[in-house]
């Protein structure tokens, strides 16, 4: 009997321990469950959150504040060299007019009676195609145009020009560059075609223009 009573005792024993095992895995389990709901409420509440602030608004692409511009067109070079020097002096912004199809030297060849710009130059109605990017005036006050003299008058590109803009409130001064050649009527003619702007007259300047030459004639526009 006394043998007895020590091995029961020795299995309430190790019951006992086998009970509070399972509570302890089983009380772990449960808090490991509460945890990983709470993290999943957490997370499904950080993302409602993300998802009702409201967008970062974009930044826009900062607007220039110069309100000069200087355009123009030049075939070999020569007005581009002009209106570069005027863009400097004015600190303004420069847009080039470049055409679809590029003048070749032939093109420009006023000996042949057959060349693209003789017969272009003898027909007020033909458009050239532009084929650089649009530009908007808008925001610009003063506007400086340049343009080589062909055969007495402007380019008939320049027309296409002016014919697709409107020069509300701007007040445009034309420039040419040529060798002997004034610049004539081409100044009325752009803005006849124009129908809008304030036109001043205009100047000629040869290939070697300084900016002397340049600043002196800006300063009298003034």
């Amino acid at each position: 009997m006394k043998k007895i009573i020590p091995l029961l005792i020795s299995v309430l024993l190790v019951m006992g321990l086998t009970a509070c095992g399972s509570a302890k895995s089983s009380d772990t389990a449960e808090k490991s469950v509460s945890a990983e709901a709470n993290d999943a409420k957490a997370q499904n509440e950080n993302e409602k959150t993300a998802e009702n602030a409201p967008a970062e608004a974009e930044t826009e692409p900062s607007q220039a504040d110069n309100d000069v511009l200087v355009i123009y067109f030049s075939a070999t070079g020569t007005t581009r060299g002009v209106a570069e020097k005027i863009a400097a002096i004015t600190d303004a912004d420069v847009y080039e007019i470049k055409a679809e199809q590029e003048y070749t030297t032939d093109d420009l060849n006023y000996n042949d009676p057959q060349s693209r710009t003789t017969l272009e130059q003898n027909d007020p109605s033909v458009r050239p195609k532009i084929g650089s990017e649009d530009i908007s005036l808008a925001g610009y006050s003063v506007i400086y145009i340049g343009y080589p003299i062909w055969w007495g008058e402007e380019p008939r590109i320049m027309d296409t020009f002016v014919e697709s803009q409107s020069f509300d409130g701007i007040t445009v001064i034309p420039f040419c560059t040529s060798s002997s050649s004034g610049i004539g009527r081409s100044g009325k003619n752009l803005a006849d075609n124009a129908g809008s702007g304030n036109w001043l007259n205009g100047q000629r300047f040869g290939a070697g223009a300084s900016q002397e030459e340049l600043e002196a004639w800006i300063n009298e526009l003034q």
